[in-house]
């Protein structure tokens, strides 16, 4: 009779135990009422009551059935005849019961949790759950074999009561409510057709009707729809298209209605507690090594707070594989594997393990913040023109409070930008031609650390859309401005954002001579590479790594000190590539190859690198080490020629190494060969060389195309 399938699209915020869809087929008579009696009064005390706001009549009724139940389990408990001599049927039933009881448990739970909004538009399935289990329960009342069982007078016309509504209970939806879900599509439609419903009426509809009375509740409700849109199943409705756009619709209404007073209390003094993106603290990052290996991320290396599966079975931290497939990569970064979709799932088992050992060790562990990660587990559906208008509107509100509001209300606006600006290329556009820059570069020397670091992330994920990169770049000081919060700005974030920021914005070739140019931008890059955090060093090397493709910047990367910070970052596994990447394109002036071979590591990090680095990494190894070859002249030949073991290495690469580490191998070979005693110390590259020239006899000319990296832009 019973079924689990009841739950199959029932978007619960927890699942339920495996006990929950078992029978306890082992226990005897008398255990087995008893352990009935204990779901039933843990359902009745916990919701009798409760106060529903949705499913009223339907809440009530199933719990008036289940105290009924606990009515007939406690007659049975207490009567010595009745417990120990239950006819098979009755046990049958009872063990059905045990089934139907934790279902209604799961359902009543499930409504009295779940955000309003979610609950309203889920009104028509939440009600039909209700009449299944009412069926059910008058199929088990059916059965029951009420006259072979002593029960008193009271009871026996309870349960037969119990039989006669039960069939004659009929599927409920409470027509009230269902106008209500009615009027919340409608002001969809209205954003739809491209108008914004009256303030009036959503004042109305939120407010009065749903009792959704401040920006806190409504940031519970905004929570509540974006959760089911990360836990969204295909056979559900609404699509996550239309809950996109319910989401923007709430958001608008957050600040329509409730202003900008949540998360004021702190903000003037900076006194309120910055929510952390980093899971550990600096004192644990030191002594990284301690974390078991398989509560790390395999892309960050960092502990992983939100692990999740993806298609190949491999697990990682949501943040990192979400960036990984924004870059758009389609295989899996551990086995290289084609990915069959992008769908993450929760890795729940893992999280629990890593939240022990946290909790064991005294770490510090942040939850998943639901608002981020809804722009990061899946690639966003297409917008629709509501979802787009809702947000423009919002946009608006945001503006006007950056603009004029209080310095709370700037910091909450400035984070809200910073979220809108995480998905979509109109989100971007229509923020920044709405007029957000100018206001956001002002934050950027605010003293309140949550403004400036909101400030500096909206502007960097304003400036992945490329029309957005000139109008940063054309706004008075916001570069000059950009450059200060890297040096020195309030928090580690911040620095990093800024650097990031840098090199999105460097992505434009007549860019990167201007940023090189600005009053050490340079230096606060190579800075960053020498002492950041790991992403701060990867921040700060792709911006290093794009400056060094402009010819014309080369003297001031020496002068800055970017030189030496690159050779520094060769031993370091997560810049490396990068890092060579850029001296093989500084080196090929003269100055630049100058300034690497006065740098007494540079050789040996590059040697290192083509030892054990990644395949890319020893393409720019060997060709940083060509380069170097060719325009340092006689004293940086003989450098590289007397570097021990290159010639093992030079072979190994024109045998096993990419077509292009072959191609770079072979020419730096050559050189070898017209340098005097080159035979005598290298005398073992003449079959790689010969294998070399097979495929390409001819000088190696290539450019800053030629040099491998990988170059990519996130959204925070």
């Amino acid at each position: 009779m019973a079924s689990g399938a009841i739950f199959s699209s029932l978007r619960r915020r927890r699942s339920p135990t495996l006990e929950a869809f078992l029978a306890p087929v082992d226990l005897s008579d008398v255990a087995l009422v008893q352990t009935l009696i204990s779901v039933a009064n843990e359902i009745v005390s916990c919701f009798s009551k409760r106060s529903f706001f949705f499913q009223r009549k339907n809440s009530r009724s199933l719990i008036r059935k289940v105290e009924v139940f606990q009515l007939l389990l406690e007659y049975l408990r207490d009567s010595q005849s009745g417990s120990s001599c239950l006819p098979p049927t009755a046990v049958l039933c009872l063990k059905e019961l045990y089934l139907l009881l934790y279902r209604s448990k799961i359902l009543l739970d499930y409504c009295a949790q779940s955000s309003k909004l979610w609950l309203l538009l889920q009104n028509h399935s939440i009600s039909g759950h209700f009449h299944d289990l009412n069926q059910e329960i008058s199929t088990l009342m059916d059965v029951f074999p009420v006259k072979d069982v002593l029960l008193s007078k009271d009871v026996r016309e309870q349960v037969e009561l119990l039989q006669k509504q039960s069939r004659r209970a009929k599927l409920f939806i409470d027509m009230k409510d269902d106008a209500l879900r009615l009027r919340f599509f409608s002001f969809l439609d209205e954003f739809e057709n491209g108008g914004i419903p009256d303030s009036a009426e959503l004042g109305s509809f939120y407010v009065e009707k749903l009792q959704i009375v401040d920006a806190a509740s409504c940031r519970t409700e905004i929570e509540g729809l974006e959760e089911q849109i990360v836990n969204h199943e295909g056979d559900i409705e609404p699509t996550i298209s239309v809950l996109n756009g319910l989401v923007a619709m709430t958001r608008y209404c957050r600040f329509l209605l409730f202003g900008f007073e949540e998360d004021e209390l702190g903000f003037e003094s900076g006194s309120q507690k910055k929510p952390k993106r980093r899971l550990i603290t600096q004192e644990i990052a030191e002594t990284f090594f301690t974390v078991p290996k398989d509560f790390c991320c395999p892309i960050s290396l960092d502990l992983m707070r939100d692990p999740v599966i993806i298609s190949t079975g491999q697990t990682y931290d949501r943040s990192s594989i979400s960036r990984w497939m924004e870059e758009g990569h389609t295989t899996c970064p551990k086995t290289g594997q084609m990915l069959a979709h992008t769908r993450l799932v929760p890795n729940r088992a893992l999280r629990n393990l890593i939240v022990k050992w946290c909790t064991a060790h005294g770490v510090p562990l942040e939850p998943p913040e639901v608002m981020d990660a809804m722009g990061e587990v899946f690639p966003s559906a297409c917008p629709t023109k509501a979802s787009l208008e809702a947000n423009r509107a919002t946009a608006t509100l945001l503006i006007q409070q950056l603009a004029g509001g209080s310095q709370a209300g700037k910091t909450v606006a400035a984070r809200e930008i910073r979220l809108l600006a995480k998905t979509g290329k109109e989100n971007r556009a229509f923020i920044a031609e709405a007029g957000a820059i100018p206001y956001l570069r002002n934050l950027l020397s605010s003293r309140n650390a949550v403004a400036q670091e909101n400030s500096v992330t909206a502007l960097l994920n304003l400036s992945i859309f490329d029309k957005n990169k000139s109008r940063i770049m054309d706004e008075e000081g916001c570069l000059g401005s950009i450059v200060d919060v890297l040096r020195f700005g309030h928090t580690t974030e911040a620095k990093e954002n800024a650097a990031a920021t840098l090199f999105s914005l460097s992505a434009v070739h007549d860019y990167k001579k201007i940023i090189a140019d600005e009053m050490r931008a340079v230096e606060a890059l190579a800075g960053l590479l020498q002492e950041g955090t790991p992403r701060g060093k990867k921040d700060a090397v792709t911006a290093l790594f794009n400056l060094s493709t402009h010819t014309e910047n080369c003297v001031r990367m020496i002068e800055a000190g970017a030189v030496t910070a690159l050779v520094s970052a060769l031993g370091n596994e997560g810049v490396s590539e990068e890092a060579a990447g850029a001296l093989a394109l500084i080196v090929r002036q003269p100055i630049g190859a100058k300034a690497v071979v006065n740098e007494e590591s540079a050789v040996a990090g590059l040697i290192g690198m083509m030892r054990c680095g990644t395949p890319r990494g020893k393409e720019n190894a060997v060709a940083a080490m060509l380069e170097l070859c060719r325009s340092g002249g006689a004293a940086a030949t003989e450098r590289v020629v007397k570097a021990p073991a290159l010639a093992g290495l030079l072979q190994t690469l024109l045998f096993t190494g990419t077509k292009r580490a072959r191609r770079k191998a072979a020419s730096l070979a050559r050189v070898f060969q017209r340098c005097e005693h080159a035979t005598l110390h290298y005398g073992g590259l003449g079959v790689g060389y010969a294998f070399a020239s097979n495929s390409n006899t001819t000088r190696d000319t290539s450019f800053a195309g030629d040099v491998s990296v990988p170059m990519s832009i996130s959204v925070l």
